[in-house]
């Protein structure tokens, strides 16, 4: 249609009017859009050029004519793109079913000349066709300018270049072609990332990045919140947004605002199937396209854990081949999350029962002044290893340390009874080698009650099953000890059962053992105990410790071969209390060359 005009540019476009301007399309050139797309080098010239040459199919040499035109003082640019084979077919896209859409150059152009201009158009002339372009002049930078701000003004023409030209993901026959091949290695691939993950949260941050951008173009995952200490799986409060996951990074926060404002309310009849849910628009952009977004509840042994909820633009649905498999995702999900509580919960319980097993404080012996290192070795049980300090009445202080057999309850259920024991014997007043014969008998005689309790569930369980670790043997290696202030020093007596002995370290660097070898308490019903007793002069300490500092290993060897803690010892003559234990905590940290794989606890006494 000779002369018919598609849009018309404010001001009108000059057909005689000035030339072009000399270094408009170089002015412009640093707008260059990645990609590599025919064209594309000088935009928004070019740009144009790449639409309307790609969509006539009109090659670029030779029949098009790039001009740029000052309009109104320069308040504006006018770019027009002729094109003299207008009566081409436009080209069909049919053929790019099955290429990468990456691909696909054409219709970038018209879509940057959108975004950048304040009016554009196209005018049909005989034998010719222009598309027109009008540019606010503040956009173009001038020589002077470009040069002070070349790079920052670079940058944002490229960022917004790209997001602008970004191409839309055209997976219709992809998705088909990659769920036959992949569908099942995809989901074993999840089940070993979600597998022995003990954080909730990182089992939530795991699933967006599965899902995106295979499946979907963003992903949210809820989380119902429990109860804190709850070991039935109650739930507190609302959902939580655990985390959103989006393909352009840029879109992640402003859609987590608004995911945050409305939290999916999925009805009970919704097991793991599919539940439609909103579109976003507001979160992704007016220019984004609509999509369709589904949620899915994540159910873990019948309790409702959260929701998983997916989005994909440029469709109405889902195919069902995504959803059934991300309905097979949504179920290994709730397993791992539901793990991941579950072993929670065990390590609370564990942290509280710790707690309870320890002295709340430690107490202060006048003339005497004390350090502590307690390092439990973290293997979702409580320790074995435990301490005590604490006034014993007429003027007496009593200390212990000691190392129960085994690790978790059956070590918490000994030392909930040994440290008791041991504060009560002490305050009745019975002097060091009575407190280990007496809780000696009372080990004895709880491992026999506990194994007749045993034997009499299994004979009212009619022999079914077998027992299940046999006759609990509760062995505890201990060193007790008393102090005593007097005139010039503090009195100590103390004795070891089964324990590693304690050193004694003078000011002049002497070390030597302060106690003698004996068993250990809970296994022989005859056994006899004995002590020691020696003064603290003002500047001697005591270093009690656990096997977790004598046996901690490097190889074959270990800290304490050829008397490396006695070593150890001698060389914090002149240091106190918190240094020395702080000097032998570093050192066995040391030795090896890995994290200690046992409790470790030791305690210094020293007179002031």
């Amino acid at each position: 249609m000779p002369g018919s005009t598609a849009g018309a540019a404010p001001g009108g476009v000059p057909d005689g009017g000035p030339g072009p301007v000399p270094g408009a399309a170089e002015g412009l050139a640093p707008g260059g859009v990645p990609g590599g797309g025919t064209g594309l080098a000088v935009v928004p010239g070019a740009g144009v050029t790449a639409s309307g040459v790609s969509s006539a199919g009109a090659g670029v040499g030779g029949g098009a004519r790039e001009a740029a035109f000052p309009v109104e003082r320069q308040s504006a640019l006018v770019v027009e793109v002729s094109d003299h084979h207008p009566e081409r077919v436009v080209r069909d896209d049919s053929d790019s079913v099955g290429r990468p859409y990456d691909a696909i150059e054409y219709g970038r152009g018209l879509r940057l000349v959108s975004a950048l201009s304040d009016a554009w158009g196209i005018t049909y002339r005989t034998g010719t066709k222009t598309v027109w372009a009008r540019l606010p002049a503040e956009t173009i930078p001038t020589a002077e300018a470009a040069e002070a701000y070349e790079g920052e003004r670079a940058l944002r023409r490229g960022q917004r270049a790209a997001e602008i030209l970004a191409p839309e993901p055209r997976r219709s026959v992809q998705d088909q072609d990659w769920l036959n091949r992949g569908a099942l290695s995809f989901l074993a691939e999840a089940s070993d990332l979600l597998a022995g993950q003990l954080d909730e949260d990182l089992v939530a941050a795991l699933t967006g990045q599965l899902v995106v951008p295979r499946l979907a173009d963003w992903c949210a995952v809820w989380l119902e919140d429990e109860a804190p200490g709850r070991s039935d799986g109650g739930l507190v409060g609302g959902p939580r947004l655990a985390r959103v996951w989006h393909g352009s990074e840029n879109r992640m926060e402003e859609l987590r605002r608004l995911l945050e404002k409305d939290p999916p309310e999925l009805p009970e009849s919704a097991r793991s199937g599919p539940v439609p849910m909103p579109w976003p628009a507001e979160a992704l952009g007016a220019k984004a396209e609509e999509g369709s977004a589904l949620a899915f509840r994540l159910i873990a042994g019948g309790r409702p854990l959260g929701a998983l909820v997916i989005g994909r633009a440029g469709q109405d649905h889902f195919p069902d081949e995504i959803t059934g498999l991300v309905e097979d995702l949504s179920r290994r999900v709730a397993l791992a999350i539901g793990a991941a509580r579950q072993y929670a919960r065990q390590a609370t319980i564990s942290r509280v029962l710790q707690r309870g097993l320890l002295p709340g404080a430690v107490a202060e012996i006048p003339g005497v002044r004390s350090a502590l290192v307690y390092e439990p070795c973290d293997k979702g049980g409580p320790s074995g290893d435990f301490y005590d300090l604490f006034p014993a009445g007429d003027g007496r202080w009593c200390f212990a340390l000691g190392d129960v057999q085994g690790k978790g309850p059956e070590a918490a259920v000994v030392i909930g009874l040994a440290r008791p024991w041991l504060r009560l014997l002490a305050r009745e007043g019975y002097a060091v080698p009575d407190v280990l014969d007496r809780l000696n008998q009372l080990l004895l005689d709880d491992a026999t009650e506990t194994a007749d309790a045993a034997a009499r569930a299994l004979v009212a369980d009619g022999g079914r099953g077998l027992a299940d670790e046999g006759p609990q043997n509760r062995f505890l290696s201990l060193l007790y000890g008393e102090l005593v202030p007097v005139e010039g020093g503090v009195r100590c007596t103390l004795a070891s059962a089964g324990h590693p002995l304690p050193l004694l370290l003078q000011p002049s660097g002497e070390v030597r053992e302060v106690a003698q070898p004996q068993t250990l308490l809970g296994v022989f019903e005859d056994a006899g105990y004995g002590c020691g007793t020696f003064e603290l002069r003002p500047g001697d300490s005591i270093l009690c410790v656990t096997d977790g500092v004598t046996e901690r290993r490097n190889g074959h060897r270990q800290f304490d071969d050829e008397d490396g803690l006695a070593a150890a010892l001698t060389g914090c003559a002149g240091l106190n209390a918190d240094l020395i234990a702080e000097r032998i905590r570093r050192l066995v940290h040391d030795f090896g060359g890995k994290p200690p794989e046992d409790d470790l606890a030791l305690l210094v006494l020293q007179a002031e």
